[in-house]
């Protein structure tokens, strides 16, 4: 089967406000509101209308601070966990042969980078990722590009991610959806059980 897999919230955890608040000067007036404008262009960031240079530099600006550009760099980098019972899944879907695909909305900062850091990535051979698409999730667009990009159809593609809006994209293109909570997990995994048990079926 294909599996198409979003990163944050899912096979990482992730928290940008507490790691982007070491970069504020500490006499910094309303912390979280310079906070939340950051964080409101990263979609922008994201689908790759916005060059790196150019976001950091008014990242920087926008937090009123001092730090350089490397250390924006290592602060926007050093906001994931794993999620190692997800990453226990994805070692055992790997090793029963299914193929398995990135499908994220993420950026230019992240992404060589985040693929080295983390062992789990060694088990997905390829990726779809937002800001070298110029599309986001949920946007169609998209979900299109993954699908045609590599060869996969969509009624035997199982897609993970945890926004309520993506997945909705997801089901009304036919791939099988699941909304993923980390608080959760036991669910998830019945549900994979019966979608692995239902392509057996399929393929026998």
């Amino acid at each position: 089967m294909n599996f198409l897999f979003d990163i944050g919230r899912v096979l990482l955890d992730f928290d940008f406000e507490s790691s982007l608040a070491t970069l504020l000067p500490p006499d910094t007036p309303d912390p979280p509101a310079r906070l939340r404008r950051l964080l409101a262009r990263k979609d922008e960031f994201e689908k790759g209308l916005v060059a790196e240079e150019e976001y950091v530099a008014w990242a920087l600006e926008t937090l009123g601070s001092t730090a350089s550009p490397d250390a924006f760099q290592r602060a926007w980098r050093g906001i994931f966990t794993p999620n190692e019972p997800m990453w226990r899944v994805v070692e055992s879907l790997a090793a029963d042969g299914h193929r398995l695909i990135l499908f994220s909305n993420t950026n230019a900062i992240h992404v060589p980078w985040i693929l080295d850091e983390f062992a789990v990535f060694r088990h997905f051979p390829a990726g779809v990722f937002s800001f070298r698409v110029q599309s986001i999730k949920p946007e169609p667009a998209i979900y299109h590009h993954a699908l045609r990009e590599h060869g996969i159809a969509a009624d035997e593609t199982c897609y993970i991610d945890d926004l309520a809006e993506n997945i909705a994209t997801g089901r009304a293109l036919g791939l099988r959806c699941w909304q993923y909570d980390q608080a959760d997990h036991a669910s998830f995994e019945a549900w994979l059980r019966d979608e692995l048990a239902a392509g057996s079926s399929r393929g026998a």
